[in-house]
């Protein structure tokens, strides 16, 4: 196996458990590694530090899987760590309420680069390192005879594999094509999905929790739910009672599944307007005609895939956030999100304040949101805690 020395002073990341190693780190390579090999790590003076992948077109040169050195990295060595990622998620998996979970979380379950979603009867797979390439076939039959699914769908068409060096996938893995759309629950509602052409894996489930909490506050109010997709914040509200909701999304197959999703669960679509639009500009629009509404949710994109784009980021955020306060009167709420793991809750605090400021409002802090536990935060790699939100009042 491949030995790769790291320089002097940099093993202290590795010896915290943190698992990236930085191509700067390296002092020097003993062997041919091909991207995706399984390498040794050793410090200066060539004591063992932990396995892991290699990839030297990735900035993140090593992917660190395991710090025993007793370890092989085989097939059952993949098995275990599988069955422990499964067994941390089995009471979630036995519940009738919800059959939409993440089953293995990238690095949070020491598997870098995979994510498998369960979707009712399948499995949706992204594969976005390149060791987790080389060890796809093995991982497949391992999920297979754990889980049984009637088909599992490659979404590895992510920009993360360009950064490895390898090329998008999407297609069918194992067993049966799922159809266009199939049915999920979700703490009781029913949701259309659609796994080969939806956004990501074809659901948003670590939004499960926060849009419960959300629809809790609808209750005879208007309600604004911007980056709608297929209306997990809208279907939530109009469960809970909300006068009207009002979806804004960019996406024409997001909003087909929206009202799809409306139907599906016979809620009243006289309840519902369904925008296809931009949102910026459709906030903007609605500023000029000056609608106003009782609460906002704003779940948008990644602003900021990196740390070097964090800047530009904030300044999106902070002018989405300042839109959507002025459409709220004092008293009205707004429920806001970053999906970007760059940017901490500390400087969206910041964002927000500035938001506020520029809008010449006040905010007040009433909740803090976070990822679900099937999206578990190793506190040695907080670089896994990319989702954060807020819910604040305009004072």
């Amino acid at each position: 196996m491949t030995e790769i020395i790291l320089k002097k002073g940099k093993d202290k990341a590795v010896l915290q458990k943190h698992p990236w190693v930085f191509s700067g780190a390296i002092e020097k390579i003993i062997g041919k590694p091909e991207n995706g090999d399984t390498v040794r790590v050793l410090n200066a003076q060539k004591d063992f530090l932990a396995y892991g992948f290699y990839n030297d077109q990735s900035r993140v040169a090593i992917r660190l899987i395991e710090w025993i050195e007793s370890e092989i990295i085989d097939e059952k060595w993949y098995e275990q760590k599988i069955k422990n990622a499964l067994q941390t998620r089995a009471h979630l998996l036995n519940q009738s309420s919800t059959n939409a979970y993440r089953l293995i979380f990238s690095e949070a379950d020491y598997l870098p680069g995979l994510i498998v979603d369960a979707y009712a009867d399948f499995l949706s797979v992204q594969i976005l390192s390149s060791g987790i390439e080389k060890a796809k076939d093995i991982i497949i039959a391992i999920l297979c005879k754990n889980l049984n699914p009637k088909g599992i769908f490659d979404r590895s068409d992510a920009t993360a594999r360009t950064h490895e060096g390898i090329t998008a996938e999407n297609g069918l893995l194992w067993g049966e094509t799922p159809e266009a759309f199939i049915t999920v629950v979700e703490n009781e509602i029913k949701y259309n999905i659609n796994i080969a052409e939806g956004q990501k894996s074809g659901f948003y489930c670590d939004q499960r929790d926060n849009r419960s909490f959300v629809a809790n506050y609808v209750k005879d109010k208007t309600m604004l739910d911007c980056f709608s997709y297929s209306g997990g914040f809208t279907l939530n509200a109009l469960q809970k009672g909300a006068k009207h909701v009002t979806s804004v999304d960019s996406s024409a197959l997001a909003i087909e599944t929206l009202k799809k999703n409306i139907a599906l669960n016979n809620f009243e679509d006289t309840k519902n307007t369904a925008i296809q639009s931009d949102v910026n500009k459709q906030l903007r629009i609605f500023k000029e005609e000056n609608k106003k509404f009782d609460l906002i949710v704003l779940d948008p994109p990644k602003y900021a895939p990196t740390r070097s784009s964090v800047d530009r980021a904030a300044r999106a955020y902070k002018d989405l956030n300042r839109l959507a306060i002025l459409l709220l009167e004092s008293g009205g709420l707004l429920a806001t999100f970053s999906c970007s793991g760059a940017v901490d809750i500390d400087t969206f605090k910041q964002i927000l304040a500035w938001a506020a400021l520029d809008a010449g409002k006040e905010i007040q802090i009433i909740r803090q949101f976070s990822q679900p536990e099937d999206h578990p935060i190793r506190l040695s790699f907080p670089e896994g805690e990319y989702l954060k939100g807020l819910l604040l009042r305009i004072v």
